[in-house]
Parts: C-alpha cells; structure tokens; sequence
C-alpha cells in the first residue's frame, strides 16, 4: 500500500549562491530516508513525497544534509490534508486581493497566544499578515524584497522557524500532492 503524500520545505538552500544543494542530491537524500514518489520543485527546497511518517524523514534529511553538506537546512513538512487546508483557508483571496501578491509562511510550530500577541500589524505596513494555525499569510503589494515581514521577524517574535513561498507555488505544490482545482480556490 502506498504511503500519503506530503510536502518538505527547505528554508535557505541554492539562494544567492550558498547552501548549494543540487535536487539530485536532494532527492536521494529523500530516498535514503525511506521516502517514496520523491518530485522536487524549483531549486528552492520543495519535495513532495510519500512515507508513513513525513517528519521522521524530514529529521533523517536535516541530519544528512548537516553531514555532508555542512549546513544547517530547517526542513518543514506538510500533508497533503495540511496543505489543502491551508490553500482554503487563505484569507486573501477572499478579500479579491491579486494573487500575485500573495505568500504563505509555512510555521514549524503554533505559537502561544502570548507570543502571538506581540505581532505588530503595523511592522511594514501598508503590507498585511493573518497567522491561521501554523501558517502566515502574507499579502505584500510592494514585494517580498521590500517588506519588514520576514522570515527572522516572525522567528523571533513567534519563536519557531518558518518558511516562505509564493501563491503560486503553493498552489503547484498543491497539485502536485494530487489535491483537485476546486480545493485550491485559484
């Protein structure tokens, strides 16, 4: 029986010429750690895959890339399920906000409330977040280069770790998992 897929984000890799870590490799190091069905998407650090227990896999890679690369990768996962849910629940879109002003900060950690508390929603603006769970969603009229709200703000603020990606490509990461149009609300 086939496993469930999933989706493993990598923050950091193959951007501005460091943490170099060609998909190939990738790859393999997803199926050295017993993952199946193995896809990469863009050079940024997006695997979908199959395998009973997908954070398992996600720790055996971090590890492995520590090994032989010699830098630490945070690695997020996601399940098919957790992501469709995050794809209908964008705030956003249901605003008739472009969607190509759009990201999704995937968490690897929900935050207290008392944590949550210090996000300021002035911090850069007119740009806007709205934290659902373990996902941030972002709306940025004026870029992601331009914006406040990065990936160290929240760290910091919500003490965890996360990772960025674009409308689009969570809605291609969605599609690859198998998830239909229609649960995708593009």
């Amino acid at each position: 029986m086939s496993h469930p897929p999933a989706v493993a984000l990598l923050r950091g890799i193959n951007v501005g010429g460091k943490n170099i870590l060609p998909m190939k490799s990738l790859t393999e190091l997803f199926h050295q750690a017993g993952a199946e069905d193995i896809k990469t998407y863009i050079q940024s650090g997006n695997v979908v895959f199959r395998a009973a227990h997908p954070d398992k896999i996600a720790t055996k890679v971090r590890a492995k890339i520590l090994t032989d690369f010699s830098f630490k990768v945070p690695v997020i996962t996601r399940s098919a399920a957790e992501l469709a849910t995050t794809v209908a629940a964008n705030p956003f879109l249901q605003s008739g906000i472009d969607p190509s002003l759009l990201h999704v900060m995937f968490l690897a950690d929900q935050s207290s409330p008392e944590l949550i508390a210090k996000l300021d929603p002035s911090h850069s603006s007119p740009d806007e977040f709205a934290l659902i769970g373990r996902d941030l969603y972002l709306h940025l009229p004026n870029g992601a280069a331009r914006t406040k709200l990065t990936t160290a703000y929240f760290d910091a603020t919500l003490k965890t770790t996360g990772t960025q990606r674009n409308w689009r490509t969570v809605l291609t990461l969605a599609t690859m998992l198998g998830l239909p149009p229609a649960q995708q609300n593009s």
